[in-house]
């Protein structure tokens, strides 16, 4: 898809349009599936969720949707009430299960986004078992996963990051990310559109520091390089991808 496409399509285009292609090119979503959907409330699991209902009929693909917000106890966790009635509107259902996720830290740790999400994670996984979800579907975007790509390759030496679509060898459950091929401003301009951005809730804890200067790095790149973040990006996300031998 050209510049020109972003620059004169609207947005809720945009994101239709890209999560097919994600679900196209990567084989995300199969006939009969059950999708659960972790939503925390915030603008990137919401859109995700209307994303997944309005494709639907483009697809011609008969799954289920469900959605599992996980409350905590701290701030920042969602208002499910508002939650459940934009769900509702799309068809789809909300469950809600608390977790004390500082809770179960132990004595001397502190609260951190890997823990976070580690614990949200099992209890996704656990929850989707239970009640036999065969897929789990993240919000994750192109800037989440070119970010990780670039902390893993800087701090671990390792060229890894968010796969696209992950099937556990444990687990009889696979967890995809639709939204793979787009990036946060378009779903911003989405969520804004459908005034999510209104009742989308923030974390307390705010963007890990070390993620928001790789943000800031990725940003002065492109920039410096005369380069269409955008296509920039995307170019990243093919490179990661694994190439057949020759």
């Amino acid at each position: 898809m050209s510049g020109r496409f972003f620059r004169r399509t609207d947005p809720d285009t945009i994101i239709q349009k890209l999560c097919i292609k994600a679900v196209y090119e990567y084989k995300l979503i199969a006939e009969g599936d059950r999708i659960l959907i972790g939503t925390s409330g915030g603008k990137d699991s919401t859109v995700l969720a209307w994303a997944l209902a309005a494709i639907r009929p483009a697809l011609k693909i008969n799954y289920e949707l469900a959605a599992l917000h996980i409350s905590g106890d701290f701030d920042g966790c969602g208002n499910t009430p508002v939650l459940s009635r934009q769900l509702s509107g799309w068809d789809i259902p909300l469950y809600d299960q608390y977790v004390p996720v500082i809770g179960r830290l132990k004595e001397g740790r502190k609260m951190n986004c890997y823990w976070c999400s580690t614990q949200r994670r099992t209890e996704l996984l656990k929850y989707a078992m239970e009640n036999n979800f065969n897929k789990i579907a993240l919000g994750h975007h192109l800037d989440d996963i070119i970010e990780t790509f670039f902390m893993n390759l800087c701090g671990k030496g390792r060229l890894e990051t968010m796969p696209i679509m992950l099937t556990y060898r444990k687990y009889p459950v696979t967890l995809i990310r639709p939204l793979a091929l787009l990036e946060e401003k378009q779903i911003i301009a989405c969520a804004e559109g459908h005034d999510i951005m209104k009742t989308a809730c923030t974390c307390a804890f705010g963007l890990n520091s070390q993620r928001r200067d790789f943000r800031k790095g990725i940003a002065a790149f492109t920039t410096e390089a005369n380069l269409n973040p955008g296509e920039a990006k995307r170019a990243i996300l093919r490179a990661m991808e694994p190439r057949p031998h020759s």
